[in-house]
């Protein structure tokens, strides 16, 4: 069964930086799409972003492109966001998901999840 840790998130000021980080028990993580989801209270989950197993393509939401940045490091079996000039609309519950796929600009999500870390954006 593959655990996927998360941590980070918290809260932090308009305008302000946060970095979540999801790292996989699993040694096959360099074979995996991996992507972020944000889920607001009472909605289901958002695709934020998704980056390919080499790390070399990377995908966004409309809303977070040129302020957020996935990366991943394979031999840390982690995968990161990096957020900046972050806004009140940003706030949510954000959820790692791995072993999706990114096809025909949409990606299909897995089964398999990070806990969920809160990011608050409030003055």
């Amino acid at each position: 069964q593959v655990q996927l840790v998360q941590s980070g998130g918290g809260l932090v000021q308009p305008g302000g930086s946060l970095r979540l980080s999801c790292t996989a028990s699993s040694t096959l993580f360099s074979r995996y799409t991996m992507a972020w989801f944000r889920q607001v209270s009472g909605t289901g989950r958002d695709f934020v972003a998704a980056i390919s197993k080499s790390g070399e393509d990377t995908w966004y939401e409309d809303s977070v492109k040129g302020r957020f940045t996935i990366s991943r490091d394979n031999a840390k079996n982690t995968v990161y966001l990096e957020m900046n000039s972050l806004k009140p609309e940003d706030t949510a519950v954000y959820h790692c998901n791995m072993g999706g796929s990114y096809e025909g600009g949409t990606y299909y999500q897995s089964s398999y999840w990070g806990q969920g870390t809160q990011v608050i954006v409030s003055s």
